[in-house]
């Protein structure tokens, strides 16, 4: 996936799709569970492309469920920050 192995364009895309569920109405709960759901398929199918999703991958393949969504939390705000700026 080469949206994978550039850490800003995957933030950037990240950030424009969390964007356009909150204009539809999506809660921030299901939002999150989305976030959940991709951090999981994506731990268990892609490699990590940068030195950020390595820490990433690092940090998901040893958090318990309750921490996996704290992250997924931290990733949307990091999105949302950056496309702020």
């Amino acid at each position: 996936m080469a949206l994978l192995e550039n850490w800003e364009r995957w933030t950037s895309f990240l950030g424009q799709q969390v964007d356009d569920a909150k204009q539809q109405g999506m809660p921030k709960k299901v939002i999150e569970k989305t976030a959940v759901q991709i951090g999981d398929y994506l731990a268990k199918n892609v490699d990590p492309k940068n030195e950020q999703e390595r820490v990433l991958s690092d940090l998901w393949g040893v958090a318990s469920d309750d921490e996996k969504h704290a992250l997924a939390n931290c990733v949307i705000k990091l999105v949302q920050n950056n496309r702020v700026q």
